[in-house]
């Protein structure tokens, strides 16, 4: 399965319209985090502190599966060269969409499967 960015941050959409597309449909993706590549899961995008975030599980860093998968926050303004992927993932067990931190600032949460 292709990993090659579909849509990528500033060329067709924001980053949180990208964010939002990825939830909904369940598509992964790409991003520089802290100068390591990645291929991000989004569950969740909101606010916190009048700034976005993103809920998410990191499935691959440089090249590599992570040891355990874990439920992650990202401020979006750290997801650098943001892309969507075409690469689908199934919500973690986890992901608790009703966490009292989406609350109503949530935009969009993925649902379970």
């Amino acid at each position: 399965m292709s990993t090659r960015p579909i849509l990528r941050a500033r060329a067709a959409a924001s980053p949180t319209e990208l964010v939002t597309l990825a939830v909904k449909r369940r598509l992964c993706l790409s991003a520089t985090y802290n100068r390591n590549q990645i291929r991000l899961a989004p569950h969740a995008l909101y606010t916190k502190h009048d700034e976005w975030h993103v809920d998410g599980v990191v499935l691959e860093r440089d090249g590599q599966a992570p040891r355990e998968l874990k439920l992650g926050t990202f401020k979006l303004t750290g997801l650098k060269a943001l892309a969507l992927t075409a690469v689908p993932f199934a919500p973690e067990p986890l992901f608790d969409p009703q966490a009292e931190r989406y609350g109503e600032d949530a935009l969009r949460v993925a649902a379970q499967a």
